[in-house]
């Protein structure tokens, strides 16, 4: 009889515990820790760059255009491909996923339009580039509001 009751319970035990998890809880654990390390790193390192010529810090066209097409272009594309290589499992994390793959490639686009504008040397497209940044910045709150929105729904703590 003992062995007919374990044989009952055990699965039901088992089951009863996957009942119990969170799968949205697992996928924000992994995409934070694991699937966006990296692309976090390559993100801080190329907008570092960006601010370390520009701004209060700008010097010149010249720096500005050695730093974008050297450090900030090929870091941000890394930190792109990161993001598009991202494994996540669930639709709730894949939706916000998708507003910081929207806001990077706007910001990519004006990095690259910025090149262009000092090649060229044209105010215009300084002037879109800066828009487009702008816009960019936008996706980007959008999605560190609802990723941090999502954690808390299902109890999971975002360093900042």
């Amino acid at each position: 009889m003992k062995k007919y009751l374990l044989v009952l319970v055990l699965p039901l035990i088992f089951l009863l515990s996957g009942c119990l998890s969170d799968p949205v809880q697992d996928d924000l654990l992994n995409y934070v820790n694991k699937e966006m390390k990296n692309a976090a790193k390559l993100e801080v390192e190329a907008v570092s760059a960006y601010e370390s010529v520009t701004g209060a810090n700008y010097q010149d066209d010249q720096t500005l255009y050695d730093v974008l097409l050297n450090e900030v272009i090929p870091t941000y594309n890394e930190f792109i491909k990161e993001l598009d290589s991202a494994n996540i499992e669930t639709d709730e994390v894949k939706e916000i996923h998708e507003i910081y793959i929207k806001g990077a490639d706007i910001q990519f686009n004006a990095f690259a339009k910025i090149k262009q504008a000092l090649e060229e040397q044209d105010a215009g497209l300084i002037q879109e580039a800066n828009d487009m940044l702008a816009e960019a910045r936008t996706h980007i709150r959008d999605y560190k509001s609802k990723l941090t929105k999502l954690a808390k729904e299902h109890d999971v703590k975002i360093g900042k």
